[in-house]
């Protein structure tokens, strides 16, 4: 195993905040969302709360820029990532996102296990076998970040992963009971109704913890219910009674859960699709697919419709647009195209005259080959890509994490998003950028690259289409109906929705009553 050093907090910054933890029945039950809402909840009455996950497992990640990284070659603060999740969390509490609000990440990729991240960098990647018994090195920089976030709040909200009772995990736990007996953190347990056996899962949870784990859970919650709850409350006293634990509430579903960020693919299992009219873009769901809240703007348009094409689906002939998403793994995805016939279905859709778009591994899978000498994804080789724009990508072990607020030339429209990638793309194509995007000081980058007849481009841009002036452009060329849609005042209203929901099923006086 490796050595794992990382800098430690000073021992005598005293801790400020007090902790709550949320830890799951299972995955899925809505741990990400309820606590993004308590965040939101308790920052507007004026409390100073951060969020706080040790580990997650996901492909959708986000920029942060933190000084407790070590500087670049020139003196400029470095970016890290996390998972979307508690960059979300971080909105809600209306601060940055930190690496020690996540400070393990680790991104499923195919073959080769998972990428890890500590504290925003990637330390390499790691079979599951192997990763179990790294876990316990990374303990002391899970415990120093969780003081760093402590020292600097009144109130954390500390999510757990999975769930809490993986007793086969037990002797490698970093994330749910040992970094709770560890922090000494109070634990609510968390269930979700709607998908059935909510008194079992909980008294369960009860069952498979030890005398000390049962100790610590100061009561459970039951998520995402539907119905009349008068029905459904003797299951509660059954729960209370074989477990001793208290109802702490009960979170009614939240129609608007769909309007933010999913933390992963789980999502992907009933695919949202964009209620619009008018434009259909047709998004093929990859077997690593990454980031693919991309869409989100897209969807979130009343002129467009966003439809995931499952594995087994051919692409719609009736197609506007073809989307190619990110991925943690652009060799192997390419390969799931082939497997598919979507290649084929995509080079008939631009016979057809219909457009085809690629974000970050999508831009790398329209170019002309990928390679991997380093083995970076998988075994080392090269794939060969779709042949729709003339360039070729290399994937290389330095990771590429920038924040993005520019201007377009081309639209004249500001671009936010970001970037994060370990590819590095040349060739002629190039020469005919689909962005020239310009800074504060008038210097041009150019992004990306078009076609010649410019229905075929690709970027390495995320959140490109969150910015509405870019969208509505972007739409406007291809005939699509234009909205006033204002996509970051959409999440915040969503943000304070949600607020108003936790506010309106739990007690948040008797929840901060708890933490300690």
């Amino acid at each position: 195993m490796p050595q794992i050093e990382v800098p430690l907090l000073d021992p005598a910054v005293p801790k400020r905040a007090r902790c709550l933890m949320i830890q799951g029945t299972s995955s899925d039950v809505g741990k990400s969302l309820l606590v993004a809402g308590l965040c939101r909840a308790y920052t507007r009455r004026g409390i100073a709360v951060r969020p706080f996950k040790a580990q997650n497992m996901s492909n959708n990640a986000a920029v942060s820029v933190d000084s407790d990284l070590p500087p670049g070659p020139d003196g400029e603060l470095r970016r890290g990532e996390i998972g979307r999740a508690q960059a979300l969390q971080a909105r809600a509490c209306k601060l940055p996102p930190s690496i020690h609000m996540n400070p393990v990440l680790l991104k499923p990729q195919a073959y080769v296990g998972s990428q890890v991240v500590l504290r925003g960098r990637a330390l390499g990647n790691w079979p599951a076998r192997h990763y179990h018994e790294l876990k316990p090195t990374l303990m002391p920089a899970v415990l120093d970040s969780l003081r760093r976030t402590t020292a600097e709040a009144d109130l954390v909200i500390v999510e757990g992963a999975g769930s809490g009772t993986e007793v086969y995990l037990r002797h490698c736990d970093i994330t749910n009971m040992k970094l709770a007996e560890l922090a000494d953190l109070p634990v609510v347990v968390l269930t979700d109704n709607d998908r059935g056996g909510a008194i079992a899962a909980v008294v369960g949870t009860h069952v498979l913890h030890t005398e000390d784990e049962r100790a610590r859970i100061v009561g459970y919650i039951v998520n995402k219910f539907r119905g009349d709850f008068s029905l459904y409350e003797p299951g509660c006293r059954v729960i209370s009674e074989q477990t001793g634990w208290p109802l702490l509430g009960v979170v009614r579903w939240f129609d608007a859960a769909g309007r933010l960020p999913a933390e992963d693919a789980l999502a992907l299992e009933k695919p949202a699709v964009g209620a619009g009219r008018g434009l259909t873009v047709v998004v093929p769901q990859l077997s690593r697919v990454a980031n693919f809240d991309d869409l989100d703007p897209l969807a979130a348009e009343p002129g467009v419709a966003v439809r995931w094409i499952r594995p087994g689906e051919p692409i719609p002939a009736d197609a506007d647009v073809v989307l190619l998403p990110g991925s943690k793994t652009t060799r192997a995805d390419l390969d799931v195209l082939r497997r598919e016939g979507w290649d084929i279905d995509i080079r008939a859709h631009v016979r057809r005259g219909g457009r085809v778009v690629g974000l970050c591994a999508g831009f790398q899978m329209l170019g002309r080959v990928v390679r991997d000498p380093l083995g970076i994804e998988g075994d080392p080789g090269e794939t060969a890509g779709l042949g729709l724009l003339d360039v070729d990508t290399t994937i290389g072990d330095d990771k590429r994490l920038i924040d993005i607020d520019r201007i377009d030339r081309v639209s004249g429209e500001r671009v936010t998003g970001y970037e994060m990638h370990m590819g590095r793309t040349q060739g002629p194509g190039l020469e005919r950028p689909w962005l020239r995007l310009v800074d504060g000081d008038g210097r041009e980058t150019p992004e990306g690259a078009i076609s010649a007849d410019g229905r075929v481009m690709g970027a390495y841009v995320h959140g490109l289409f969150a910015a509405d002036g870019f969208r509505r452009h972007w739409l406007g060329q291809l005939g699509a109906q234009i909205s006033a849609l204002d996509f970051e005042a959409q999440v915040e209203a969503t943000l304070e929705a949600l607020a108003d929901h936790v506010e309106a099923n739990l007690d948040l006086d008797a929840l901060l009553a708890l933490a300690r």
